[in-house]
């Protein structure tokens, strides 16, 4: 006698059916439906500076509300600061200077590690989370079977840099977009790749449990900063890039635009994957103004993605068994 267990999850509740279909002989089947209450674990992480405390905290409040584990991963070295909030030690932090969250998530969200959880939430911190209720996002994300996916944003409060981010007052989910972004890519009913479709934007990203298994072993150790990384997420959609990535209208946020990166150390030279990527030219002043460090910022940010790009290329040509499932999109 043979034995299948199929797990079925409620949509917006930690109830899983779970249906046991006995084979007793080649024509006899009985089926048993048990309902069995199993604990739904979600994780919160956010990469975060003490000058942005107040809009953190109410970020911190709302998931742990919601019964989430929370992380917060301090890119600027100060944790004492936050322990005048009651929920510091309900919290896990971790702190290492000048960081962003996607060098944090390689070291300390490793999928074996993360296993537990349905659902990882990698934020940013500037973000305004007053329209946003965290079960009611699972709920749907849930239901409409999306891997991948991010709140809409709030279009008359957020800095918006990509259409198919901006939320539709007519939708619960949207999974394209019909107009051009900041990068002047052109998307219509025919688009089948990112930007247009299959796409999110690494700000905001919520991962399922498989697909974040997935997307963490894309993420390069030395790449801090991710660039490029958001236009490969379809390969990790466990499916169909189009059907499995989506934006949640129902449940929107206010992205503020902030820069909130901590403040640099002195470098001399800067080097990304044994390659020196410091900017040419006249050598920064010792105690570079905000807007200077925000343009080395995006330079290095430049770099590293050309430097993905030629990593994900090279991985292609070198795995002579793969095919790109994607390949007619591109073309």
């Amino acid at each position: 006698m043979n034995s299948y267990i199929f797990h079925k999850w409620n949509s917006g509740s930690c109830l899983m059916n779970m249906l046991i279909i006995i084979i007793t002989s080649a024509d006899d089947l009985v089926y048993e439906e048990i309902h069995k209450k199993e604990p739904c674990k979600y994780l919160f992480a956010a990469a975060v500076g003490i000058k942005q405390k107040e809009t953190v905290n109410k970020m911190v409040l709302k998931f742990l509300s919601s019964d989430f584990v929370v992380m917060l991963f301090h890119y600027d070295g100060i944790v004492d600061g936050w322990r005048s909030f009651n929920w510091s030690n309900s919290v896990i932090h971790i702190s290492a200077l000048n960081q962003t969250k996607w060098w944090f998530a390689k070291r300390f969200l490793h999928p074996d590690i993360v296993a537990e959880y349905s659902y990882i939430f990698l934020w940013d911190e500037d973000l305004g989370v007053e329209n946003f209720n965290p079960k009611r996002y699972i709920s749907i994300v849930r239901d409409e079977g999306l891997e991948i996916s991010q709140p809409a944003l709030d279009i008359g409060k957020s800095e918006v840099h990509h259409q198919i981010t901006a939320r539709g007052r007519r939708s619960r989910v949207h999974r394209r977009t019909y107009k051009a972004g900041d990068t002047g890519t052109r998307c219509d009913y025919t688009s089948m790749a990112p930007p247009c479709t299959g796409w999110i934007e690494v700000m905001v990203p919520v991962f399922s449990n498989s697909a974040w298994r997935c997307v963490w072993f894309m993420i390069q150790n030395d790449l801090i900063h991710a660039w490029g990384l958001d236009m490969q997420l379809g390969y990790c959609a466990q499916g169909d890039r189009t059907k499995n990535i989506g934006v949640v209208d129902a449940e929107y946020i206010v992205h503020y635009g902030l820069p909130t990166l901590g403040e640099p150390e002195k470098k001399k030279n800067l080097t990304v994957g044994g390659e020196n990527i410091t900017s040419l030219g006249k050598q920064a002043p010792s105690q570079p103004n905000a807007l200077n460090f925000r343009v080395e910022v995006r330079r290095q940010s430049y770099n590293e993605y050309k430097i993905f790009k030629r990593r994900w290329k090279q991985a292609v040509e070198e795995d002579t068994c793969w095919t790109d499932p994607y390949a007619e999109s591109k073309k």
